[in-house]
């Protein structure tokens, strides 16, 4: 996703007029967005609805498109790369865009031994994995998801929708620990066992065992779940053997400056999620996105550089609602202030941390009424009176039965939609349809949580050009 974006930042300044540009993707088909696998497990998008450019888009702006060409190393000092099959690439200038890989979790039993996985066993991370995963679904009644994060929650989802009776395995003490706090998480939890999904947190899979009616996963409580597919979410790593190989600096991910060059090699650059920048690394998408913007300025002889990434995330399943703005526990030890607002009964739990007046991080659960509002407010680090951030957290006001159509129409041009793209309502509103939008901004393309608001600001166009019209 991020390689396409930066050959999408390319195109637009015209950068294949005065560069040969190869793109270099191990998997057979045309590159796609990987967040939605999760609405493809749950049947609510076809696999082909993925595809964020086709074949045919990259021929006609002139790059060149190489599907199912797997690297085997890259040679700095003649400064090629050389694909499985020997094929050689030459480049001035490598761009590594090789994202992250599934770590195996400690669990005996999912690998047999001639080395292959446990047949029960799925990782969840290509279009392959959740083909296969589809295909296991008409001979499964039942689930167990290892991992409480982001994916591990929108697989989980999915599989619900589809009937799986389904439990969640996760080894920190609440779901979602490393964006949300223990009350957001417990909230979380309760909500996902009122959608039929069984939550364990604080305990670990152990091994995958024979039990009588079937392989069954062991914990380290003492319980055995009894299950038909062990689905893997839990643990990833930035993917750097290529960079490694290469003699490049690795840490946890490859390590660049904020011109997003190796500072090994400086005709070396990365992003996504390999990267390690001022010592971190990132998994979501906006980042990757920020900086193929960031790298395709460069690349293109402008005067910009990365100064760290914009940590926006979203998680995208159905019946529910969180949304993480910025690092909490980061900004907490730098003196932020909490301001939070929670109702157990209703399932949400609202929480901004402020510091000098700032939103600097921002974590909802439940009710994501106002998320556009404070995203902006993140953004532009408006600086807020003292009840302001209190006010934030209260629900939007709707006079339209409680839908909230009234409060979308009513957005502001400059109030942020989808915080992938960073793309406005304004933006949105100059489109004519939703295919419009995603072609020009590249909106609901994401983690998918911006849609719903894209369809009621194109469907409130005519209306509010009535109401123009009239006054």
């Amino acid at each position: 996703m991020a390689a396409t974006r930066l050959v999408e930042e390319l195109v637009a300044r015209s950068a294949p007029a005065r560069m040969d540009i190869t793109v270099l993707g191990d998997e057979d088909t045309a590159p796609y967005n990987r967040i939605l696998l999760s609405a493809v497990l749950e049947g609510t998008h076809r696999p082909e609805a993925l595809t964020l450019r086709n074949p045919a888009w990259y021929a006609e702006n002139g790059v060149d498109l190489r599907l199912g060409a797997r690297v085997l190393g890259v040679d700095r000092e003649r400064k090629d790369v050389m694909l499985v099959d020997g094929t050689l690439v030459e480049y001035d200038v490598l761009v590594l865009a090789t994202g992250s890989i599934p770590s195996l979790p400690p669990i005996r039993g999912l690998v047999r031994m001639d080395g292959s996985l446990h047949e029960a066993v799925h990782a969840f991370r290509s279009l392959a994995d959740c083909r296969r995963l589809v295909s296991a679904l008409p001979s499964s009644r039942r689930a167990v998801v290892v991992g409480g994060g982001l994916l591990g929650l929108q697989v989980a989802r999915a599989l619900g929708v589809r009937g799986i009776e389904t439990e969640v395995v996760e080894g920190a003490d609440h779901l979602l620990h490393q964006q949300i706090s223990v009350p957001a998480g417990r909230i979380l939890a309760r909500d996902l066992k009122r959608l039929g999904v069984a939550v364990y947190t604080g305990a670990r899979a152990v091994r995958l065992v024979e039990g009588p009616a079937g392989p069954a996963l062991r914990l380290d409580n003492g319980f055995t779940l009894d299950t038909d597919l062990v689905v893997l979410t839990a643990g990833g790593r930035p993917s750097t053997a290529l960079a490694r190989g290469a003699g490049l600096e690795v840490r946890r991910g490859i390590v660049v400056d904020d011109r997003l060059a190796s500072v090994t090699d400086p005709t070396v650059h990365a992003l996504g999620d390999c990267v390690e920048h001022d010592g971190r690394t990132t998994g979501f998408v906006p980042p990757a996105w920020e900086q193929a913007g960031v790298l395709a300025g460069i690349l293109c002889d402008e005067a910009v550089k990365y100064d760290g990434a914009r940590i926006v995330a979203r998680l995208r399943a159905t019946d529910l609602d969180v949304a993480v703005l910025g690092d909490a526990e980061a900004e907490l030890a730098a003196g932020g202030e909490v301001v939070e607002v929670a109702n157990p009964v209703s399932g949400s739990h609202r929480r901004l941390v402020v510091r000098d007046g700032r939103i600097v991080a921002a974590t909802l659960v439940g009710d994501l009424s106002r998320v556009g509002l404070i995203t902006q407010h993140f953004d532009r680090q408006t600086v807020l009176g003292p009840h302001e951030p209190g006010d934030l957290l209260l629900p939007a006001p709707s006079g339209d039965g409680g839908n909230g159509a009234r409060v979308v129409g009513g957005l502001p041009d400059d109030a942020e939609v989808c915080a992938c793209a960073g793309v406005t309502a304004g933006r949105i509103r100059a489109c004519s349809s939703l295919e419009q939008v995603r072609d020009t901004t590249r909106a609901t393309t994401g983690c998918g949580g911006c849609a719903s608001t894209v369809r009621q600001l194109l469907s409130s166009r005519p209306a509010l050009a009535t109401a123009q019209k009239g006054s």
